[in-house]
């Protein structure tokens, strides 16, 4: 493999002995990658400080020697969200985020849009001109749609009836099932959050909207509750675990 030159995300950073770090980066052109920043502890002529969590690179990698990890040649800053990093919220859900795509993504495998996402996001993270919460049901209902996992939200998984024509039925959303059940079909007992129609609509828009126009909507208190609670309980069922970052944002929220 011979170098190249990329947009980059810094998703993750772990000290690798005295002076080097190991970061994984998540480029426009070969998906994640992780990467050896030798001397990045002491260089400040090569890096100055700029490879700190969420910041936006214009990153030069290098082969490594044999199987050794590929090497962080130089970076230049382009997007330092440091008012992402000044506020204990909103570096919660930057990291919940960043961790996810980090869990999720293989390394070498080239996402596009979900690289636009989170760069838009933590853009819009940084402004703050949307609501935290909203930005983060937004990220996370694109996330899953962009890796598969598209939850059904237009239909009951069972009788199939569409969501208009459910009438006065509860509605719940089954995480085994991925995707809703009307309270005619099954028990509200398990793996199920309950959902009102005004959140589902909302989700379901946000699912198949584009990002510019989902991003002027308007949340009402229920739709924030509701999706937040849905999401951060969908997201980590299918990854298997829960992620660090999120037990931390629950406890920031608090």
């Amino acid at each position: 493999m011979t170098g190249y030159t990329t947009p980059a995300l810094v998703l993750k950073r772990i000290d690798y002995g005295d002076h080097d770090l190991i970061i994984s980066l998540f480029t426009l052109d070969r998906g994640k990658v992780s990467v050896i920043a030798k001397a990045a502890k002491k260089s400040v002529k090569r890096f100055g400080g700029i490879l700190e969590l969420f910041t936006a690179l214009e990153a030069v990698i290098k082969p490594g020697r044999g199987k050794g990890l590929p090497v962080l040649q130089e970076a230049a800053l382009l997007q330092p969200f440091t008012n992402i990093r000044s506020d204990v919220i909103r570096t919660a859900y930057a990291s919940y985020w960043s961790e996810l795509v980090n869990t999720w993504m293989e390394e070498y495998d080239r996402q596009d849009l979900i690289f636009q996402l989170l760069s838009h996001l933590l853009e819009e993270l940084d402004r703050g001109g949307f609501g935290n919460r909203a930005l983060s049901i937004l990220f996370q209902i694109r996330f899953m749609a962009l890796s598969g996992l598209a939850p059904n939200l237009s239909q009951c998984s069972r009788c199939g009836l569409d969501l208009a024509r459910l009438g006065s039925r509860e509605i719940y959303f089954s995480l085994a099932g991925g995707g809703i059940v009307c309270g005619e079909c099954g028990s509200p007992g398990g793996r199920r959050v309950a959902l009102s129609r005004g959140t589902l609509k909302q989700l379901a828009w946000i699912q198949r909207g584009s990002l510019g126009k989902a991003l002027r909507l308007q949340f009402s208190q229920q739709a924030l509750a509701e999706g937040l609670t849905l999401c951060e309980a969908f997201v980590p069922y299918h990854l298997g675990k829960e992620p660090k970052s999120l037990k931390f944002l629950r406890q920031m929220r608090q």
